[in-house]
């Protein structure tokens, strides 16, 4: 079970058959990275597909991480931010410092190399967006999955993965649920029927647009629902966009405004900031936002950011376009910063335009006076690098928001005056002690939020004039901190402060300059007010004890404050505190009064040096989350039990050695993980913990199961992977609701027989195989077996996947003959044919670690996937009668001399070969007419390449090579890798995007793509070029 679980909407209707789909194509037993493309039009629910099979899965993997809207993120500039969530979440972190996506490349190639990740980048919309986060396979562990959502597939080279089209609901599932939306049933009302038939017909099979249109004629009169039929009957069947804008033209003056807002601005924004600015336009922004959420029109994200469909985004972008196609200036919001800058530059503006986005300019830039003269309405300006030069006097006199990325340090404006601004953000920009930007902003009653993120102050500006001020933020800065000054105690109104560090190396922390909270007490814990305070990768060694009259404190985070060794007696004091977060401190102990706080919900105190908790943490009745995963502590009280609303409780990687007996008292809990811990034995309490869903024994010393295991009726995951487990009880079949059952390389020899009892197991990995005469689990459909040759084993026919590691497979008596996907591991005996001659069925076959010097495959007619990888004694690979083979991919065979029949596999799309240092020359490969991709990486003796067929689309790490077939030919290559070819020349076509490391002869022709990534030994110039491009 994942806490990073996808919230679904509420109403799901005609997905099983497509989950089912998906399943298939992703083949969870298949060892190899597998990327799954869900192609379809806007609206049609692929995001909503990928987050249910994420559900699904994502609690088999070692790291998980969902990216919504990769498309809208990259074009502001946003892909590093992605970046950090995507290490952030597998690794299961708080943020990596990452200052540009060559960095975020890097760590993310690194950090996940040997990890089973899942990812699914939503909304993608070509190849440069893959390649800054899962461009290739071997950036990640075996059996990892990328799932990837995208409308349009021509900018992607996808044509190697996974593909699977989304079509439209059927008829029936498309007027069930548009009844939901519209009457909370699943069938229209008797006097409704008809009519919802018709709108249903006219709205056609798109999910969203049946979504939107039914919440829009929720408890409407039945005139309205004829009107709403006749405006669908005169709008074209294709014509999706003026279907929806139908409910757009619902909404009165002031949600249509925050909708356009959003649609243009503030996707991916925390919803409090724009909620400020429409409070200061005299709307009324939670009842709008909340009727917006009910039209199903926006929804929000699990951290309150705010989202929209992106066909909903598209379609408000539209609706402003429209407001004048030919005059941009006479729109009332421009985002796309290249017309933005036209408009301002030829001063074409008018008073209708109220925001504009002004992002990725030169440093040069000036904007002056004058070209925002014709635009007194402005109320959104957003700005990257440039300056204001000119007499800003009376100007802006409307503005709300003010973004500045690379703000000046020094402003060239005079006169300039935003008495009336609710938002100020600032980011990377170096601000002196006395900027004189201050001033302009600052002098201002209104003034709600300043956030300043990598700003590098030396002290904090006078905050006297703006007392109303209800968010501050200091965020990454690094190294230093700014001197806080005393006028941030006059900020009475203040709701959240942050002050959060950017992680530098720990040894570096005695010589930085650090702030230390209890040297101002008056400035910071008298703030009566303050709900969240986050003072993170600060220097100090405890918190002053005034921190307990912070009465109406709810989140507190104190995270990696290295030299945090304690907490007051006063933290007690904090009763409306929900979050406490100490993560990566060096606290030792708590204080007693930790049990005082009754409302406390999370608590993280992983990686503390916490031997033990006090037992008064059983005071703790609201608390939903405790996280003690690599913390010292060794024992839990048993006042534990007493903590009744529990659901998860990690200990992974902690110092526990025992269980209090207590712990059975934990009725809802639902997450248990004790993985890599000294636990030893469970105490037979635990068979009280009847809502566990999932509990992670991993790398244990348990040696036995108590037989009160099978009191957990409602278990779904069990893993005991690498555990001392030696035998299971027979109660183990008890547990009617197990589906994945892991003990992979465990002390295991053999399995009771109520195994069989297991009605809902899908997957079962062990390690043994004695006394195998059983009845298997009548849904098991994924069976990985290690250990001794099974001699009497008799498989389920029921079966998909197969996963053996013996030394010799022929023992087994047969084979289910329905199998889809077979890895056979550890096989010291000669590969026989008879053993797969039978599987007609199977399209996956993985073969590892085998000592056979020669391969013959034959008969297998649907074999689609070939995987051959650590045998170190093979040399000769006989592919004959493979005719429908579309992938092969072998690496670490270091003996292979040849691959016969190769020229002759007429389907094979993939070919990768990896660290065949033994093979000297390739066969043709230009009757290949379907191959797609080459990969062909640290083959030292293969000095030169076939002739190429004209289909390839990409060319993978290709090492060493001294000659090339001619390129000029492969228009439709769209990607290459070129590495340590010092011999090679050439020049690289028009259009192509290589990635060239140390080939010092190769030259290019045309531009250098600003994504190429370029060894900087072998060719400064162009990586200067490259540099100033990103710039």
């Amino acid at each position: 079970m994942n806490k990073r679980e996808k919230i679904l909407p509420d109403h799901l209707v005609g997905i099983q058959d497509c989950v089912e789909d998906v399943m298939h194509l992703l083949d969870e037993g298949s060892p190899d990275v597998r990327y799954l493309v869900i192609h379809g039009m806007g609206g049609i629910g692929k995001t909503t597909l990928a987050k249910v099979v994420f559900n699904q899965i994502s609690g088999r993997f070692d790291g998980c991480s969902f990216l919504l809207g990769v498309q809208e993120a990259a074009k502001d500039g946003k892909i590093v931010q992605l970046q950090k969530q995507l290490l952030a979440e597998i690794l299961n972190s708080t943020p990596v410092e990452i200052f540009d996506s060559d960095i975020g490349i890097n760590q993310i190639k690194r950090r996940f190399r040997h990890k089973k990740v899942l990812i699914v980048l939503d909304d993608l919309y070509e190849w440069e967006q893959l390649s800054m986060l899962a461009a290739k396979g071997n950036w990640f562990g075996l059996g990892s999955r990328i799932i990837i959502t995208t409308r349009d597939t021509n900018n992607l080279a996808i044509e190697e993965y996974k593909i699977y089209q989304m079509t439209e609901l059927l008829y029936d599932d498309a007027l069930q649920l548009f009844s939901k939306h519209a009457f909370g049933m699943d069938s229209p009302p008797r006097d409704y029927d008809d009519i919802s038939c018709n709108i249903t017909r006219m709205t056609g099979g798109l999910p969203l647009a049946l979504k939107v249109i039914g919440c829009s004629l929720y408890r409407k009169t039945k005139t309205i629902w004829k009107d709403m039929l006749k405006k669908l009957e005169s709008i074209p069947e294709q014509h999706i966009y003026d279907k929806l804008k139908i409910s757009i033209e619902m909404l009165n003056e002031e949600q249509r405004e925050i909708f356009l807002d959003i649609a243009c601005y503030y996707i991916g924004e925390e919803r409090i900031y724009p909620y400020y600015m429409w409070k200061a336009l005299a709307f009324y922004p939670k009842v709008e936002i909340d009727f917006l959420i009910g039209m199903s029109l926006i929804k929000i994200n699990d951290d309150d950011t705010l989202l929209m469909h992106g066909l909903l985004r598209d379609l408000g972008r539209e609706i402003v376009r429209r407001e004048d196609v030919n005059v941009p200036g006479k729109r009332s919001r421009l985002w796309q910063p290249k017309i933005a800058l036209q408009v301002v530059g030829t001063r074409t503006g008018t008073e209708n335009i109220i925001a504009l986005k002004l992002t990725r300019l030169s440093e040069d830039r000036n904007f002056t006076s004058e070209e925002f003269l014709r635009l007194p309405s402005l109320r959104f300006l957003e700005l990257e690098r440039g300056n204001l030069v000119g007499d800003f006097k009376n100007l802006f006199l409307n503005l709300k928001w003010l973004s500045w990325h690379r703000c000046p340090s020094h402003l060239q404006a005079v006169n300039l005056c935003l008495q009336n601004l609710v938002i100020l953000k600032l980011s990377d920009s170096e601000i002196p002690e006395n900027w004189n930007g201050w001033s302009p902003c600052l002098v201002n009653s209104d003034l709600q939020v300043i956030h300043l993120m990598r700003c590098y102050l030396l002290t904090t500006p006078d905050f006297s004039m703006c007392l109303k001020l209800r968010i501050l933020v200091f965020a990454e800065h690094c190294p230093k901190l700014p001197q806080i000054g005393s006028s941030i105690g006059k900020l009475e109104r203040l709701k959240r402060l942050e002050i959060i560090v950017a992680r530098i190396q720990q040894s570096k922390l005695s010589t930085s300059p650090h702030f230390d909270l209890g040297v101002v007490p008056s400035a910071i814990c008298h703030l009566k007010n303050l709900s969240s305070l986050k003072l993170e990768g600060l220097c100090m060694q405890e918190l002053h004890p005034s921190i307990g009259e912070m009465a109406g404190l709810t989140c507190l985070s104190l995270e990696r404050c290295y030299q945090l060794r304690r907490l007051p007696d006063s933290i007690g004091k904090l009763r409306s505190l929900l979050r406490l977060n100490l993560y990566d401190t060096r606290i030792r102990e708590l204080p007693d009064s930790i049990g005082d706080l009754k409302m406390l919900e999370e608590m993280d105190l992983g990686d503390t040096k916490i031997r033990g908790l006090p037992n008064s943490i059983g005071g703790l009745e609201s608390l939903l989350d405790l996280r003690l995963g690599g913390s010292k502590i060794t024992t839990l009280p048993a006042s534990i039990g007493y903590l009744k609303k529990l659901k998860f409780l990690t200990m992974q990687h902690s110092k526990i050695k025992e269980l209090p007996y207590s712990i059975g008292d934990l009725k809802i809990l639902e997450c248990l993980s004790l993985g890599w811990t000294q636990i030893r034995e469970l105490p037979n309490s635990i068979g009280g913990l009847e809502s566990l869903l999932q509990l992670d024994l991993c790398g244990t010393k348990i040696t036995e199961l108590p037989a009160s295991i099978g009191y957990l009726k409602r278990l779904k995951f069990l893993y005991m992977l690498c555990s001392m487990i030696r035998e299971l009880p027979n109660s183990i079949g008890y547990l009617k609701m197990l589906e994945h059952l892991d003990m992979k390389w465990s002390k295991l020899r053999e399995l009771p027989k109520t195994i069989g009892m297991l009605e809902n197991l899908e997957t079962l990995a062990y390690h043994g195989s004695r006394n195998m005469d059983m009845t298997w689990p009548p849904k098991l459909s994924d069976l990985h077996i290690s250990g001794d040759d099974p001699q009497s084993l008799i498989l389920p026919p029921q079966l998909s996947s197969f996963s053996l590691c013996c030394d010799d497979p022929q023992s087994i008596p047969r084979l289910p003959l329905g199998l889809h996907s077979l890895v056979l591991t550890g096989v010291k005996s000669p590969m026989v044919q008879p053993l797969l001659s039978e599987l007609r069925y199977l399209s996956k076959l993985t073969l590892g670690k085998c000592s056979s010097r020669e391969i013959v495959i034959e008969q297998l007619e649907c074999l689609h996937h070939l995987d051959v990888y650590y045998c170190k004694s093979l040399v000769i690979l006989d592919l004959s009668s493979l005719e429908r083979l579309k992938e092969l991919t072998i690496w670490e065979c270091p003996q292979l001399i040849e691959i016969r029949y190769l020229e002759e596999m007429e389907s094979l799309k993939e070919l990768h070969i990896m660290t065949g240092n033994s093979i000297e020359r390739l066969p043709k490969l230009s009757k290949l007419y379907k191959l797609r991709r080459l990969r062909v990486e640290d083959c030292r003796l293969l000095r030169c390449l076939p002739d190429l067929p004209n289909s390839l689309l990409s060319i993978g790490d290709w090492r060493s090579t001294e000659s090339s077939p001619e390129l000029s030919k492969h228009r439709r290559l769209r990607s290459m890798e070129l590495s340590h070819c010092e011999s090679l020349q050439g020049a690289v076509p028009n259009g192509w995007r290589p990635v060239i490391h140390a080939c010092p002869l190769l030259g290019e022709s045309g531009d250098v793509d600003p994504y190429c990534s370029l060894c900087r030994k072998s060719n400064p110039g162009l990586c200067a070029r490259r540099r100033a491009m990103w710039r």
